[in-house]
């Protein structure tokens, strides 16, 4: 249970706290503590969700089980199904991005490498991946440990020496802006969904599974809550914004001189590594899970060599291409809007369902609800103002309906 909770929350630190500070700042101003609550109650409410599913439903597949088992297997889940490899593979960009953006500024002092070291690591944590799901977990354990450990020293820090002047709230932007900026903070919650992958390796996944869900949600949320108040409680809004990727590294210098600042960078680069390796984790159990299920061609089942699951190598290879093509904010955005979708129709789809599994009522459709505003706003904030971002959305909506339509046409034909 502890493994599968840190496979989450390894997951989730590396993808928001160290990689979205800027971009959120952007949006919430110093207010991103709150961003960060209040993503942290939608996730905790579709954690609810996806933990009632998981227990009734255990699955390798995870949440794409709980698809099938809401809306059946017809081209509604098989798009789903499409989407969610995208979000993964789109998670495990950013958190390379970001990785890449520290070793670069660590090792070279330049942004000319970030490209490079985000390929690195994806090619380094494939292949931990390919060794099995134990070497995951005991690697994400110690990573976990380390990374909190030193988060924990630096909000004690940033805490004690706070100036409360920079938090103030009449410095804080309209309500709309910051609700609008939940999109941006929610997707640091996103890989909660990966602990529904480890189902197949807990002895009692009805118990366990909604025990890890919740202590990985609640240790991301303090976390997250805490590192936003002492570094905007440290610098200006411009500085964070400004610093980029970095923003944890520039927060802890002027508390903790020049070694806070490498302390940080060492710690992101954990983080970021940890994060891309239980990032790629699901893809293997959700390729052959829908292969299994007919959903995807059976070759997304098969492994290469008799070892490598070629959904791993799938996601590794479009990770690669996004890492390369687009840069961190971009590639949040994206990730963001698509996930809130799936999570939220995963949610629609147990309503069908919640006589089997004992769900309440009123806290799927709170859940619903939330998540829905969320996106509203910032279709009608962010994307307004990234007309290519919302290009990207239809294209990869677009391309998982045609990947869904194309194989089934061809199963069909075959049949």
């Amino acid at each position: 249970m502890r493994q599968a909770a840190f496979i989450g929350v390894g997951s989730m630190v590396g993808a928001g706290i160290f990689a979205l500070l800027g971009a959120a700042g952007e949006v919430a101003g110093s207010a991103v503590w709150i961003s960060f609550l209040i993503a942290g109650g939608v996730a905790i409410l579709q954690g609810y969700s996806f933990a009632k599913l998981g227990a009734r439903y255990p699955s390798a597949g995870g949440f794409l089980e709980y698809v099938v088992r809401g809306w059946g297997e017809g081209h509604f889940t098989g798009v789903l199904a499409w989407l969610l490899l995208a979000v993964n593979a789109i998670i495990t960009a950013m958190v390379a991005v970001s990785f890449g953006s520290y070793a670069s500024s660590a090792f070279t002092d330049t942004d000319d490498w970030i490209q490079l070291f985000a390929v690195l690591v994806l090619v380094v944590m494939a292949a931990l991946n390919v060794l099995g799901s134990q070497a995951v977990a005991r690697a994400q354990t110690v990573v976990v440990v380390v990374v909190i450990g030193i988060l924990v020293l630096f909000s004690v820090a940033t805490l004690s020496t706070i100036d409360f002047d920079l938090l103030a709230f009449s410095g804080y932007p309209s309500w709309g802006q910051i609700v609008s900026s939940v999109a941006l903070t929610f997707f640091a919650f996103l890989g909660f969904g990966v602990i529904t992958f480890t189902a197949r390796d807990l002895a009692d996944p009805q118990r366990q599974l909604p025990r890890a869900i919740y202590l990985a949600l609640a240790i991301a949320t303090t976390v997250y809550v805490a590192v936003a108040l002492g570094v905007f409680g440290t610098l200006t809004v411009d500085e964070v914004v400004d610093s980029g990727g970095t923003a944890l590294a520039v927060a802890a210098e002027p508390v903790l001189g020049s070694a806070g600042y490498w302390l940080m960078s060492v710690t992101a680069l954990f983080a970021t590594a940890g994060a891309t390796n239980s990032g790629l984790y699901p893809a293997a159990g959700l390729a052959e899970q829908m292969a299994a299920a007919g959903q995807f061609p059976p070759s997304m089942g098969n492994r290469v060599a008799g070892r490598a699951p070629v959904g791993i190598l799938l996601t590794a290879a479009a990770a690669i291409v996004l890492a390369i093509f687009f840069d961190l904010n971009a590639i949040a955005s994206i990730g963001s809007a698509v996930a809130l979708v799936v999570f939220s129709l995963v949610t629609f789809g147990h309503l069908r369902v919640r006589h089997e599994t004992g769900a309440r009522l009123w806290l799927l459709v709170l859940a619903d609800v939330t998540t829905v505003i969320v996106l509203i706003a910032f279709a009608f904030t962010t994307l307004v103002d990234e007309p290519g971002t919302a290009v990207a959305l239809l294209v990869i909506l677009a391309l998982a309906i045609v990947a869904d339509v194309s194989w089934k046409s061809r199963r069909g034909a075959r049949v």
